[in-house]
């Protein structure tokens, strides 16, 4: 058997992969597609192996160990995306962004200028401010 044949059967599943987890925006699509890339992967392992003719079967020791972390990946990211679910209500990728951003942007403080006070400013009008400043708080 050549190497070739399951070589490009794993660029193909492969490049399908990255593209599912590059357009998609669907949380599941993304982990589906990241387990694409990871078979991919795997084949190629099996193939180098059974081409490489390893007399300890690395590629395949290997390969069983890959499905084990993959399995393990589903199992947590499927718990999160549940969890996340539950808390916002979609598992849209672009939506959890968005409310990201937007929470860091809320915990901003409103003193923009990092608490320096402009001393150009003149000295009579100071106390002037501060008197308006604790009646709007009272």
């Amino acid at each position: 058997m050549h190497l070739a044949y399951p070589a490009v059967l794993a660029v193909l599943l492969f490049c399908t992969g990255l593209y599912g987890v590059l357009a998609r925006r669907n949380v599941i699509l993304v982990l589906m597609s990241v387990e694409l890339m990871l078979n991919a992967v795997n084949l190629n392992l099996v193939a180098f192996d059974v081409w490489l003719r390893d007399a300890l079967h690395a590629g395949q020791a290997l390969t069983l160990f890959t499905i084990a972390i993959a399995a393990a990946e589903i199992g947590i990211g499927l718990a999160i995306v549940l969890a996340v679910y539950r808390n916002r209500g979609s598992s849209d990728i672009d939506r959890l962004r968005d409310t990201a951003e937007t929470d860091d942007a809320e915990s901003l403080p409103d003193d923009v200028d990092g608490g320096f006070q402009d001393t150009t400013a003149d000295q009579a009008t100071a106390p002037a401010g501060k008197a308006k400043k604790a009646e709007a708080t009272a």
